[in-house]
């Protein structure tokens, strides 16, 4: 069964970028971390990826930096299509030649029927940021929640969600590296 699964990296002050929209001090696990829980949890996401669900901005972000040796396309086979939620799709971007990039502008629920649609059997990936990790679990969208917790208080930045209500999780499983602590949360759809 696939699953729709919000993951996201998140300092300990709840925000998931700072004030200068830098994030790479808590995506340390994932980016320069040789621990072998944090490669563990990394290659278990990749390997489980039919399709991933991201923002106009997160989507910048990685069509500015993106290295295949940073997660996300890793490999050929683990390289999903991409289902990007956004007002404006991009005219072009640097990866239209190796990535599949699908640009949906009428909101996260057909981005993630678009996704469900080209993942198969593997699992759908909502992996940023954090407005549209936040719409996912305000509208029910999300079957779990990973949030990979980072030992930095950030200050400020955007949240990891703004106006999705209480909602009562239930906790699944807890792996603990020397950069961070993968949390992993069922929803109640």
């Amino acid at each position: 069964m696939t699953l729709v699964i919000g993951d996201i990296t998140v300092s300990l002050d709840g925000f998931v970028d700072g004030p200068d929209d830098g994030v790479e001090a808590i995506h340390a696990w994932a980016l320069r971390s040789d621990d072998p829980v944090d490669r563990g949890v990394l290659e278990r996401h990749v390997a489980a990826s039919g399709a991933v669900v991201m923002g106009r901005r997160t989507f910048d972000d990685v069509d500015r930096g993106w290295s295949d040796g940073m997660g996300y396309g890793a490999t050929v086979d683990a390289r999903p299509p991409f289902v990007v939620v956004t007002s404006s799709p991009p005219a072009e971007h640097r990866l239209a030649a190796t990535h599949t990039f699908t640009f949906v502008t009428d909101g996260p629920a057909t981005a993630i029927r678009r996704a469900r649609a080209a993942a198969g059997d593997r699992d759908v990936f909502v992996m940023g940021g954090g407005a549209l990790v936040g719409s996912c679990l305000r509208d029910g969208l999300l079957d779990e929640l990973r949030l990979h917790l980072a030992p930095e208080v950030l200050g400020g930045g955007t949240p990891l969600s703004t106006g999705a209500g209480r909602q009562q999780l239930q906790q699944a499983s807890v792996e603990v590296s020397r950069t961070c602590t993968h949390l992993t949360y069922r929803g109640r759809r």
